[in-house]
């Protein structure tokens, strides 16, 4: 039997890289900088260019850079935050972090924030900022979204966790649309770290300062805590160094993952699966996902075929348990539509034409 293809393999994806990455662990470590030094510096810099926006701030993680961005831009215990439902909890979680309260919007086909479900509900109920989650790496109707926000007065937040380097089609980049964007690093990320990591960004100074503040105990000067909702949230000196030589080969590592993604879209032809459209910039292709209303079918068939999947993601928040059915009666028809339905499929950079033809054809013969 074919060797299994893995959903994404870290291995593959660091390997090329071990030599370099070591050299780098090794600078840093002479270095006797280790937490908010130089190569911090460089790196905020050189991801803040990356994202055409004036200020980054690196932090621990990309759940720690969401709560921030809330707090940097004044969200506070009460306030109504609308939020998509079907990203596995992490922007609910940084709003329910806070004390605030996730209004749940419902999706579009392209599995981000509907903004037609998010204008009938500010037009119905207060809401104090927006988190437009850019899903499985590709660029919600962000343009419609800051629109509708700005007509109301509302913050917008870019959760662009599973989107850098995404692109509309001016060459206009995921986290330069809102008033503030969070990122994460994490290792299976488009960009990642060896590690957890994270940043927010932003054009604005004074936001850029609070976050600043907030990642270190609120600090205003040492041991002065001037600002409510600081913790210890620091991207390391290691991780900056290595993201900052891995930055460079990001858009070639996404123009592979869209090579691959588009391959399947018009490769797989299959009525019992339905596959996203053919994508340009504004997909990077964090993750390939289907749909199937026979989905353990086909997850079992694709593992007799040595075939990885996974489900991203099978329980939308406003079902969580830890609401205790708060949100049952919530319509949100797109959301529970995909919670059933989606599958995804390898796709990574260092995934091989062989594999791909392997699952295009296992897909074909279901």
């Amino acid at each position: 039997m074919s060797p299994t293809i893995p959903l994404n393999s870290l291995l593959r994806h660091i390997e090329p890289l071990q030599d370099e990455l070591v050299a780098i662990s090794d600078r840093v470590i002479r270095s006797g900088y280790y937490v908010l030094g130089p190569h911090v510096e460089a790196f905020e810099n050189q991801f803040a260019r990356y994202c055409s926006v004036d200020h980054c701030v690196g932090v621990a993680n990309g759940t720690d850079a969401l709560e921030l961005s809330l707090r940097a831009v004044g969200v506070e215990a009460g306030d109504r935050v609308a939020v998509v439902a079907n990203a596995a909890m992490y922007s609910t979680s940084a709003v329910l972090a806070i004390g605030a309260v996730p209004v749940f919007i419902d999706v579009s086909d392209d599995a981000t924030m509907a903004p037609a479900s998010l204008r009938t509900t500010v037009a119905s109920e207060p809401v104090r900022a927006i988190v437009v989650t850019h899903l499985y790496g590709r660029l919600a109707d962000v343009s419609s979204i800051a629109g509708i926000a700005r007509t109301k007065g509302i913050t917008l937040i870019e959760d662009c966790a599973q989107a850098h380097g995404a692109r509309d089609a001016s060459g206009r980049a995921a986290g330069s649309f809102g008033d503030i964007a969070s990122f994460s690093f994490y290792p299976t990320k488009n960009l990642g770290a060896l590690g957890d990591g994270g940043a927010v960004v932003t054009r604005h100074a004074e936001i850029a300062a609070r976050v600043r503040q907030l990642r270190q105990y609120g600090w205003g000067q040492k041991y002065t805590n001037e600002l409510a909702g600081g913790r210890n949230s620091r991207l390391d000196e290691l991780q900056a160094a290595m993201l900052s030589a891995m930055l460079p080969r990001l858009d070639e590592w996404n123009s592979r993952r869209r090579d691959i993604a588009n391959h399947y879209s018009t490769a797989i032809r299959n009525a019992a699966i339905e596959v996203p459209p053919v994508a340009a910039e504004e997909f990077v292709a964090h993750l390939f996902v289907v749909r199937t209303q026979q989905r353990d079918r086909l997850r079992g068939h694709l593992s007799d075929h040595g075939i990885g999947t996974d489900v991203h993601y099978p329980l939308p928040d406003h079902r969580q348990p830890c609401f205790n059915g708060r949100y049952g009666e919530v319509p949100l028809p797109r959301t529970e539509r995909d919670a059933r339905t989606v599958l995804s499929l390898p796709c990574f950079p260092e995934l091989t034409d062989i594999e791909v033809e392997r699952v295009v054809n296992a897909c074909n013969r279901f």
